[in-house]
This record gives structure tokens, sequence and C-alpha cells, in this order.
């Protein structure tokens, strides 16, 4: 028998803020980064929120790439709030963030029989699908690690996909959002876990991601652009929360850790490389052949329309101005090479290789690190 979860209410579209009107919350926790409170955003919620006299409190903790530290900061004062709501605001570092302190406070021993806190994600990126899985990814800076977790608990209750919070969001952010978007697209499609439901999901993101990716990166106010790459986001993450990733993610979270690369940007200089080995599967090169296909690549041959795919994702990125290597970052060879066992040991053990279409090996994954540092 297979499952397919479709996840929290959404409301979606320009404007869609508006729906926190017919809630009924007596004390929120606001889960943010102190640069939506300083720069007004968070007051499209703050402002709904004193219209209806409802107490609430805001815990501006979160940093790109959360902590361990960070999460029990949140936590300590959710303890000393005890919200019947929690409202994740900005992008995938707030929403983790907030996953997590859910996690661990329905986890204590005086919680396990109370309701949970009612759970709001509101993205204000495009592109970790975050506000509609059940994932969270933290970082163990003791170890230089990410640790993936999934757990059902962790799923928000309603995702409001409101494409104003994006209209800010600088050109480098829109490129490394975006193309997450692609990877997680594409890694659904390929994944074992695979169904018709999580493929249509993830086709209709990757179109989204073609036609409008491009427009949004070159002029941030286009306000169909942005639309249309935030409701992508959203699709595809119901489709990967269902199917699951691959080594795409397990190879660029052990890399994002050890040398603070931005996750989407991680993903981008690893896809063309993770596709070319995986579509050595004949299952896996049959999807990535259709995928080439829903993206208007007509070639009958299959591995040449792999090779076109993969072209096409290298000039996308390109126009995006992201670096094609590790070398281009400006990290040294010794200094990259000195850790790549290291990677791939936590890249071999993360929760997202399980599912991937190739079992890899210690050798496979350690020959698409090097081959990302020089990829001329």
């Amino acid at each position: 028998m297979n499952r397919f979860e479709v996840g929290p209410q959404i409301f979606y579209g320009r404007g869609s803020i508006g729906c926190l009107i017919e809630k009924d919350f007596r004390n929120v926790l606001i889960v943010t980064e102190e640069f939506i409170v300083e720069s007004k955003i968070a007051n499209k919620i703050t402002n709904i929120l004193d219209l209806k006299g409802v107490k609430y409190s805001i815990f501006t903790g979160v940093i790109p790439d959360p902590t361990v530290e960070v999460v029990i900061k949140g936590l300590d004062m959710m303890i000393k709030n005890v919200p019947d709501c929690i409202i994740a605001l900005g992008g995938g570092s707030s929403i983790d963030t907030a996953k997590a302190m859910m996690y661990f406070y329905m986890n204590m021993d005086k919680n396990k029989d109370v309701l949970k806190p009612y759970f709001v994600s509101i993205p204000t990126t495009s592109g970790t699908g975050s506000e509609v899985t059940s994932y969270s990814v933290i970082t163990d800076t003791k170890k230089s690690t990410k640790i993936a977790f999934d757990d059902k608990r962790m799923m928000p209750d309603l995702a409001i996909v409101d494409s104003n919070f994006t209209m800010t969001v600088p050109k480098k952010v829109t490129a490394d959002t975006g193309i997450d978007i692609l990877t997680h697209s594409v890694e659904a499609i390929v994944s074992q876990k695979a169904s018709d439901f999580s493929d249509t999901l993830a086709e209709g993101a990757i179109k989204l991601v073609f036609n409008y990716l491009i427009r949004a990166y070159k002029n941030g106010n286009d306000e169909i652009a942005r639309e249309k790459l935030h409701n992508a986001s959203t699709m595809a993450g119901v489709a990967f929360n269902n199917s699951s990733l691959g080594i795409n993610h397990s190879l660029a979270h052990a890399l994002g850790a050890k040398f603070h690369i931005p996750h989407g940007r991680a993903n981008a200089i690893l896809l063309p490389h993770v596709i070319d080995f995986n579509s050595k599967d004949e299952e896996a090169s049959k999807r990535y052949a259709y995928i080439a296909n829903s993206i208007g690549i007509d070639i009958e041959d299959e591995k040449t329309s792999i090779r076109a795919l993969i072209k096409a994702i290298e000039i996308l990125n390109e126009n995006l101005e992201i670096p094609s290597s590790i070398e281009e970052m400006g990290i040294k060879k010794e200094e990259f090479y000195a850790c790549i066992d290291e990677m791939v040991d936590l890249a071999m053990v993360d929760i997202c290789t399980s599912n991937n279409p190739v079992k890899p090996s210690r050798d496979n994954l350690i020959e698409i690190y090097e081959k990302l540092y020089d990829s001329k």
C-alpha cells in the first residue's frame, strides 16, 4: 500500500497573508531573523495580531544555517511563553529553526500529552519548500556537520505562500534558492520513492523554474515571476516530502557545513555531476530523459537527451552567475581535498542518500567531489 501526504493547508498568492485575520490565537511566538524585524517585514504579521489584540513575542535569534545552540535558545523562549501558535517567518533557516524547536518542545516529558501549538510557516524566499515538509536541517558547529531529520510533528499546519514577501530578495539569494527548487524537483522525480503524484508536482515546478527564474533574477520587481517561483518552491516541497531526495542533497549538506557555502549554491554546482553519475542507472536514465523532454529538449536518443539536460542546467547556472566549480569559489585545492574523506563519511549516512536511484559507494562520492573542484 502506497501513501501520499499533502501536508498543511496552503494559502497562496499576493496578499494571502490576510488569512491570518480568520485565525483565533491567544499567545503567538514568531520565529525569525533580526533583519526581518528591523526591515519591518514582520510588521505584515504583527499589524494583524495587534488588530486582533493577540499577545505575541518574537524570537529573533535565527541565523543562516541554524545551529543547535540557536534552537536551544528558541526552545527556552518557547518554554517560558507557552504559545498556542508558532509562526515561522523567513527563509529555510527560520522555518527549520521553528521546526526543531517544535520537535524538542513536544518531546519534553511534561509536554508529551499537551496539544501541539498550531504551526504557521511563512516563507520569505522561494526555494527550500520547508513550509510544506516535515524535514529540518540543523548545524552542529562542534562537529562541523549538518543534521537532517524528519518527524511528522514538524509539519506545519498552515503554509502562507505570499509572494509579496519575496519582492526584495537580493539577486544572489534569488539565484541560489531558485536552483534549490530545481534540485528538489529533479531529485524527487528520480528518487526510489517517486510516484505519479510527486512526479506531477515536481515536473510542474521544473517548468516554472526554467520559465521564470531568470526573469526574477534580472528583475526582482517582476510580480508574476516572483509568484510563479514561490508556487514552484511549495510544489517541489510537497513532492520531495513524499518522494525524498538523493545524494545531491547529501553531498551539499556536507559541503555547505564544511565550507559555509549557501545550500542552494552547493546544490547548483553538484547537480550536473550527480545527474551524470545517476544516469548510469537504466531507470534513472529514463527519468532524466523525461525531465529533459518536459522542458522542451526533443531528442530521441536517451544519452544525448541527458547531456542536453546537463548543458541546460549549466547554462542556467551561468546566467545566474553561479560558479561552476569549487575552484571558482576561491577555496584552495589542498584545503578542499583534505576534507573530502570527512565530507563523504557524512554524506554516506545522510538521510537523503538512502533513496538515491543508485546506491553509491564511498569511491563514487569521492569521485564526484574531486570532479567538483575543477569542472572545466
